[in-house]
């Protein structure tokens, strides 16, 4: 198993410490350039489409159209999961402080690239099985026509289907499992990880057989619930340790051009270290420029594509910028970074500081919410691939498979897992960001022509 971890671990790297920062990156800044800084100028805009009309009836379209909020709820119940918590923790060990400054730059510019996905989304979407759909691998076949838009539309689904369906859930059921066993290990009590992972699959197991109108009916109930408990025990605590707020910061900043200079001349992290880490999960954490959050903001039922493409900045706003920086804080204000604590352990070892023996609990509580809600919208998107690829029989068959990944994922080393997910998360990058560069003309001309004065 160590050699297969290494393997994975090998290639993970050398797909993400220069391609995929060159091209999420570069994106980003080329949309943002082209869009006039739309994540600014029209940032107003998208929060009141987000919040402006919050329905919790769980009304679904006659053809699995969603509500605008609906959508967004999908998306984030994607973005926001273990890389809020798991994953920030696992950026400042690998990347240092300075690894955050690099998230933020490339959420910053992620919020355009989700833009132009989003709209894209709702420019080509279908009917398929009297349902309307949408994704990638509809406006990669518009992108380009005949036998390399087929194969590359193709590969992006089976590409998704790995990276999310079966290797992001079993992260997703990976952490939950970690998180839960800390905390019956502090207390000497032995529960085997593969436990957890039995009770989750027989919840989502429950849902997956719903479709979509139990999805949408869940998740726009359960993430704004689960947000709004972790934002006001994140705030607590770092209010508890407000005196230590400045010098976080100032890590953050410092640690991105010089890591060395907060971690020691021994630290072994090198700049490369914190962008990498730093893109990478912020990446698994906001999903912009991955390809996944389209398929939900293509059932979105509005006016026209321009209006999703702004709700859909928000998710990036909110899970990057608000959800993500409060774990960051609540490590470096505790002063737990050098805990020796890895992953989840890390972030809870924060909270138990804080609130004692109460806070390993309260993090595993919201870490099994924001993973959970993850493994729906992940299961979804995969699913919509699937349908793609084999038709509607084909979905029973993967959403089984996805409930084995779960139990397994829950049982395996967290390095193994997480570049796993890395690896693939990082492939299907390629040819959405291809489709979107050969698109970018269409969006502009989508943003100009709705967002003109409005």
């Amino acid at each position: 198993m160590e050699a297969v971890t290494q393997i994975v671990s090998q290639a993970s790297d050398f797909l993400w410490n220069v391609i995929l920062i060159i091209l999420l990156c570069g994106t980003g800044i080329y949309f943002t350039i082209r869009l006039k800084f739309i994540q600014i100028r029209k940032f107003k805009e998208g929060f009141k489409l987000v919040f402006g009309n919050i329905s919790l009836k769980g009304e679904t379209g006659k053809e699995g159209e969603m509500t605008t909020f609906q959508s967004i709820a999908t998306a984030i119940a994607a973005q926001v999961g273990t890389g809020n918590m798991a994953g920030a923790a696992t950026a400042l060990l690998g990347g240092g402080p300075g690894a955050i400054f690099w998230m933020w730059v490339s959420a910053f510019f992620g919020m355009s690239t989700i833009y132009a996905e989003a709209t894209l989304a709702q420019k080509y979407r279908t009917k398929k099985d009297g349902e309307v759909t949408g994704g990638p691998v509809y406006y990669i076949r518009a992108a380009f026509k005949g036998t390399f838009g087929k194969v590359l539309a193709g590969v992006f689904a089976v590409l998704i289907i790995l990276a999310l369906g079966f290797t992001g859930n079993m992260v997703q059921s990976n952490s939950i499992g970690a998180a839960f066993t800390e905390v019956f290990a502090a207390r000497n009590i032995e529960v085997p990880a593969i436990t957890f992972g039995l009770v989750l699959a027989v919840i989502i197991g429950f849902i997956f057989f719903g479709g979509v109108k139990r999805l949408a009916s869940v998740v726009e109930k359960v993430v704004p619930i689960m947000a709004g408990i972790y934002i006001v025990g994140s705030l607590i605590l770092i209010c508890m340790n407000i005196t230590a707020l400045p010098g976080a910061i100032k890590m953050i900043f410092v640690g991105a051009f010089n890591p060395r200079a907060v971690l020691g001349a021994g630290a072994g992290i090198a700049v490369r270290e914190a962008i990498r880490f730093g893109v990478a999960r912020g990446l698994f954490s906001n999903e912009a420029g991955m390809g996944s959050t389209p398929h939900a903001h293509a059932r979105a039922k509005v006016d026209n594509p321009h209006k999703q493409g702004l709700a859909a900045m928000i998710s990036v706003f909110l899970d990057t910028f608000v959800i993500l920086n409060l774990t960051v804080f609540s490590i470096l204000t505790t002063g737990v970074l050098d805990s020796g604590k890895q992953g989840t352990a890390l972030t809870q070892a924060a909270f138990t500081k804080a609130f004692g023996g109460f806070g390993d609990i309260f993090v595993a509580v919201c870490l099994f919410f924001f993973a959970f809600s993850t493994i729906l919208g992940w299961h979804f998107f995969g699913e919509v691939n699937v349908k793609y690829l084999f038709g509607e029989k084909a979905s029973k068959v993967y959403s089984l498979l996805v409930i084995c990944f779960v139990v397994v994922g829950s049982t395996l080393k967290v390095d193994l897992v997480w570049n796993l997910s890395d690896f693939f998360n990082g492939l299907m990058v390629i040819p959405n960001a291809i489709a979107l560069w050969a698109l970018s003309g269409i969006v502009v001309k989508i943003c100009r022509e709705f967002g003109k004065n409005k």
